[in-house]
């Protein structure tokens, strides 16, 4: 018996017969990315499920994304395959501390970066994400001040290219900030004709010697349309497979973290696994809710941001 195909097989009878839509981040194992129904970022995803007339939508990413999905289409049973799978970035901006924090600077703008929960989102003036981030930051008034949440490395990063002067929250995403800039340096020695792309979330240290910063949906089509034919890549390591999948002819090189691991997989990401991802849509349970009056608070500023890139 072919665990793996059984398994194929019933997830996608299940699809049908509850009229579900399944997405998953490209940074999923990529069984589960095969049987996708999308793949991508997590607001592409929420704006893709919200689109369908399903009555089921199942995320397999973590639970900020999952949140998203509710807060964009309230009238859908939203489903995670594990409830465990967070975000150490999320994490890292508890609501009640960053309310706390807020409520010092009550001049300030508050533009959050999507990877957040729900209650953070909902105190929010403007939602960003880390393709449409600057436009979001030139769209409020020089004389304005702005609190960036919850990525300092990608605030830094949105300092440099904006030239505005924002106040950082501190948090970071473990994945991104454990690459090492020692061994990424030998590793361009070793390999001198590849591009090294990199997540902004990644160490100011990393994107200065990166040849392209970008989203991860972001890095994906850079590769695509380079003429390079090798690639370090510094994000997490599930989005090789559709790099591989997109250009089988061009060589992708995971960026070595500064661990004796060589990897960089997020453990979070990692907790959803196909057999759970069955489980889950057997069973219409873990389901993710957000409490209407977060929900409506929440959804305000991801509309501003749409508004403001439809500008």
């Amino acid at each position: 018996m072919n665990v793996q195909s059984d398994l194929f097989e019933e997830i996608n009878r299940l699809k049908k017969e509850k009229n579900a839509v399944l997405l998953a981040h490209y940074y999923q194992e990529p069984d589960i990315q095969d049987i996708a129904d999308y793949i991508g970022d997590s607001l592409g995803l929420s704006q893709e499920a919200a689109k369908t007339n399903a009555d089921i939508i199942v995320f397999a990413g973590v639970h900020f994304m999952a949140e998203t999905a509710k807060i964009l289409s309230p009238g859908k049973k939203v489903l995670i395959p594990d409830l465990n799978a967070g975000c150490s970035l999320a994490d890292s901006c508890p609501a009640d501390k960053f309310h706390a924090f807020k409520q010092k600077y009550p001049e300030h703008i508050v533009i959050t970066y999507v990877n957040c929960s729900a209650e953070v989102k909902a105190m929010s003036d403007i939602i960003c994400t880390s393709s449409n981030a600057a436009k979001v930051i030139d769209s409020v008034p020089k004389e304005k001040k702005i609190i960036f949440a919850p990525d300092k490395n990608l605030g830094k990063f949105l300092i440099k290219k904006t030239g505005r002067d924002m106040l950082l929250w501190d948090g970071t995403c473990m994945v991104h900030e454990i690459f090492s800039l020692e061994k990424i340096t030998k590793l361009k020695i070793r390999h001198s004709k590849a591009e090294l792309i990199a997540h902004p979330e990644c160490e100011s240290a990393v994107l200065e010697i990166a040849d392209y910063v970008g989203s991860t949906t972001g890095l994906l089509n850079h590769t695509v349309n380079s003429d390079t034919k090798e690639f370090i890549v510094a994000t997490e390591s599930g989005i090789l497979h559709q790099m591989m999948k997109a250009s089988p002819d061009k060589t992708f090189i995971p960026a070595p973290p500064d661990n004796s691991c060589a990897c960089n997989d997020c453990p979070h990401m990692k907790l959803n696994t196909l057999e759970k991802l069955y489980l889950c849509m057997k069973n219409e349970t873990p389901e993710v809710d957000v409490p209407e009056p977060i929900r409506r608070l929440a959804l305000k500023p991801i509309i501003r941001m749409l508004e403001i890139g439809r500008g």
